[in-house]
C-alpha cells in the first residue's frame, strides 16, 4: 500500500524562523541618568539611522543642485538675471516645504521603529510603537507591534512550559529517589514489588517526554503525517474497543455507531491516538459507571466523530482552558497534554476539534476531518 508523506506547517522541518531570537539576551540596564545602556541590537539600528541621515543629506544636496539649475533655466527663459534670482528662492522654499513636511511625517515613525527594533533584538519583547504618520507607515507600525506581541506571548509560553515541565517531572523523580534511597538504606529489599513501582514512575516520565516531543513537533510545523487510505469507521471502532476492558471494570456501557464512509486519507496512528485520548478522558469522568456513545458520520464534505459521555462534566471556567498545555481538570490523572496533542494532530489533518459540556450531565467531543480520498 502506498504511503504518502505529508508535512504540516511551512518551511523546512525544525528550522528556527530567522526573526525568532536564539536566546534571551536580557534588557538594557538603566543608568542613573535615565538612559538605556545600548545593547548590540540598538547599536546596529542606530547605525542604520545614521546611514539614513546621510541619505537625507545627499537628497538635500541634490535638491540644491535642482534649485541652481532652476535658477539658470528661469534666467534664460525670462532673459532677466534678477527675475531668475528672485524666483529661484521661491522654488527652493516650495520644494523645501514639501520635502520637510513629507520627510518629517515619514521620519518620526521610522525613528521610533529603529529604536523599537533595536530593543526587540535585545530581548525587550514588551516594546511597542505608537502608530503615526501616513497610512502606509501606520500599517508597518501595526505589523511591528503584532510581531512584538507574538514574540512576547511565545516567550511567556516558553517560560510557563519550562515551569510546568519541572513541576510534572518533580513528582515521579521524588518517588524514584525515595524508593532508591530506601533500598540503599536497607529499609526494604529490591523486590519485584518495589522495582515495579520504579518502572511505573519511569514509564510516566517517558510518556511525558514522548508527549512533549509530539507537541513540540506539531507546534513547530515539523510533525510527519503518513496518510494512507483508511476505513475511518473501523479505525474508530478498534480504538474504542481497546478500552472495552477498562469500561467494563467501571460499569460503563459503550456503544459505537460508524457509518460506511469508504477509505479516507488519514494518518491512522495519529487519529487512533486522538480517539484514545478522548475515550480515556471520558472514562475518567465516569468512575461510578455511565454510558459512552461514539458515532462516525459524514456531514458537508467532512467526517464527523462524536464522543459523548454521561460523566461529571466540565465547569464553565475550565472549558475554555481544556486545550491548554498541562491543564488538568478535576478528573484528570494524566500529564495534561492529551487534549493539547489531540487538537494539534486534528489541525495537522486540516480538521477541527471542539468540546461542549454540562456539569452533572456529560461532555461531548466532536472531531471534524476533511474527506480526502486517494
Amino acid at each position: 500500500m502506498n504511503r504518502k508523506h505529508w508535512r504540516s506547517g511551512w518551511g523546512p522541518p525544525g528550522k528556527r524562523p530567522e526573526w525568532a531570537p536564539i536566546e534571551w539576551k536580557g534588557r538594557g540596564t538603566h543608568r542613573s541618568r535615565g538612559a538605556w545602556e545600548l545593547q548590540p541590537g540598538v547599536q546596529a539600528w542606530r547605525g542604520f539611522g545614521r546611514k539614513l541621515l546621510l541619505g537625507f543629506i545627499f537628497i538635500w544636496a541634490f535638491l540644491g543642485f535642482v534649485v541652481w539649475l532652476a535658477f539658470k533655466l528661469l534666467s534664460a527663459i525670462f532673459s532677466n538675471f534678477w527675475l531668475g534670482l528672485l524666483l529661484a528662492p521661491l522654488v527652493m522654499i516650495a520644494v523645501a516645504a514639501v520635502v520637510i513636511g513629507s520627510g518629517m511625517r515619514t521620519w518620526r515613525p521610522v525613528r521610533s521603529l529603529i529604536d523599537a527594533a533595536g530593543r526587540l533584538a535585545d530581548g525587550d519583547y514588551s516594546v511597542r510603537v505608537a502608530p503615526s504618520g501616513s497610512a502606509s507607515s501606520r500599517r508597518v507600525v501595526q505589523s511591528f507591534n503584532e510581531m512584538a506581541r507574538r514574540l512576547e506571548s511565545a516567550d511567556e509560553q516558553r517560560r510557563q512550559l519550562l515551569a510546568d515541565l519541572g513541576h510534572e517531572l518533580r513528582t515521579p523523580l521524588t518517588v524514584v529517589r525515595g524508593e532508591i534511597e530506601a533500598i540503599v538504606d536497607g529499609v526494604h529489599d529490591p523486590d519485584p514489588e518495589h522495582l515495579q513501582l520504579l518502572l511505573d514512575e519511569v514509564a510516566v516520565m517517558e510518556r511525558l517526554l514522548a508527549d512533549l516531543k509530539t507537541l513540540s513537533m506539531a507546534e513547530a510545523g515539523a510533525l510527519d503525517l503518513f496518510l494512507e487510505p483508511t476505513d475511518l469507521g473501523a479505525l474508530v471502532s478498534d480504538a474504542v474497543e481497546g478500552h472495552r476492558r477498562a469500561a467494563d471494570a467501571q460499569a460503563v456501557a459503550v456503544a459505537v455507531e460508524a457509518a460506511d464512509l469508504g477509505e479516507l486519507l488519514v494518518d491512522p496512528v495519529r487519529i487512533r491516538e486522538v480517539i484514545s485520548n478522548i475515550v480515556v478522558n471520558a472514562l475518567r469522568a465516569m468512575p461510578d459507571g455511565g454510558a459512552l456513545r461514539v458515532t462516525v458520520a459524514a456531514n458537508g464534505g467532512q467526517a464527523v466523530i462524536r464522543v459523548r459521555d454521561t460523566g461529571v462534566g466540565i465547569p464553565d471556567d475550565e472549558l475554555g482552558r481544556v486545550f491548554d498545555r498541562f491543564h488538568k481538570g478535576s478528573t484528570s490523572a494524566g500529564s495534561g497534554l492529551g487534549l493539547t496533542i489531540s487538537r494539534d494532530l486534528v489541525e495537522a489533518h486540516g480538521g477541527l476539534i471542539s468540546i461542549n459540556s454540562d456539569l452533572a450531565v456529560g461532555t461531548a467531543v466532536e472531531v471534524r476531518l476533511p474527506i480526502r480520498r486517494d
